[in-house]
């Protein structure tokens, strides 16, 4: 049977375990609304199955977990937006915006998730891939992970509990992680807090089979290895001083004046990226640090995302990398002295009726 005719995702219950395998190999698994749909049922099935006692996430194919979201629908959707002049609250009802409302419920339902969820985290694993796996009780990283959030460098924010993780992770590597759009391994994944253990990828399918009769814990203590070293620890003295600057543009300025080469390169990784994005992406993770809940942190996101669906940058964004491939952006604004605080605050509008409106501890005082 040809891919095209399989489902995108199987679901499969046996032995205990309740399994979910992405199947999607030739798109590395980048998820759809649909697929979303699929998994938030079976895990809402399974919650009170007791012949489930463990859920295990894994990719099809050896190229990654999932590259993240469909991000082609996504640009037909924004380039509509753009066009009719859509509002934010317009663009939470579109396809996109629908989507999008579905995934960050999953999100949350994952971070509450009241059984054991073990995510295989090999390969690629980017955006809405780490929404599915980042936010698991169980995280495991091989020798082949890269994960990360790569939205700035196609002019959207990070999103899928995303900006959650990253300003959870130790002193401003998530900082560095979100502006840069910087790829982690096993062991950076595991030290910014994204991953749990090391499992190389000769074992997996030993660890699988012992999900089967063993607790998820135990199951992964008979395989865990110690994590690689984490660049990113290592280089922490120059990265929590850079990165903890209030704005991008000082945040830039101490990278570029560090000495460094490593500093260096994160300045010019940085200023290749949409100026608008990286000023609301540093907002939202100040933000999300100071935050009560996962949930409190979605909801923000998902006005952020709404409102990002009708600016140029994230049609700009997506052409420049996927659509056409040039890899030329043409930001507007331009440079990040033409990004005003108008500009910034006009993502974080409040949707009204529309909102995403997860339930947060706040709510329940």
């Amino acid at each position: 049977m040809s891919e095209a005719n399989e489902p995108e995702v199987l679901i499969e219950q046996r032995d205990g375990l309740g399994l979910i395998t992405l199947n999607r190999p030739r798109a590395i698994n980048a998820l759809n609304h649909s697929m979303a749909l699929s998994i938030l049922d079976a895990l809402r099935a399974w919650e009170t199955d007791d012949r489930v006692r463990t859920v295990l996430l894994t990719g099809a194919g050896e190229r990654g977990l999932c590259a993240g979201g469909d991000i082609v629908a996504i640009h037909t959707d924004a380039k509509n937006a753009v066009a009719q002049g859509d509002s934010p609250w317009t663009s939470a009802d579109s396809p996109s915006g629908r989507f999008w409302r579905d995934e960050y419920i999953l999100n949350a339902y994952i971070g509450n998730y009241p059984k054991p969820y073990v995510a295989i985290m090999d390969g690629i694993v980017m955006g809405g891939g780490v929404g599915l796996s980042g936010h698991a009780s169980h995280r495991i990283v091989t020798e082949r992970s890269k994960v990360g959030m790569p939205e700035t460098g196609i002019g959207f924010i990070p999103d899928v509990g995303g900006t959650y993780l990253l300003s959870h992770a130790p002193g401003e590597i998530g900082t560095h992680i979100g502006l840069t759009t910087a790829r982690m391994t096993a062991g950076d994944a595991i030290a910014a807090g994204f991953a749990d253990a090391f499992v190389p990828v000769e074992h997996i399918p030993a660890l699988v089979e012992a999900l089967r009769t063993l607790d998820a814990d135990d199951a992964i203590a008979k395989f865990a290895q110690p994590a690689p070293v984490s660049e990113f620890i290592a280089q922490r003295d120059w990265i929590d001083y850079c990165y903890s600057a209030d704005t991008v543009e000082e945040i830039v300025h101490r990278l570029q004046t560090d000495g460094r080469a490593e500093a260096a390169q994160a300045a010019v990784d940085v200023l290749s990226k949409s100026p608008v994005a990286l000023k609301v992406t540093l907002r939202s993770l100040r933000g999300a640090r100071k935050a009560d809940s996962l949930e409190e942190v979605l909801n923000q996101e998902y006005r952020v995302s709404a409102a990002s669906l009708n600016t140029h940058d994230l049609v700009e964004g997506i052409r420049s990398q996927v659509i056409d491939k040039d890899r030329n952006p043409q930001w507007l604004p331009a440079t990040l002295a033409d990004v005003t605080e108008a500009d910034v605050d006009a993502y974080f509008g409040a949707l009204g009726d529309r909102e995403l409106g997860l339930a947060t501890p706040k709510d329940e005082l």
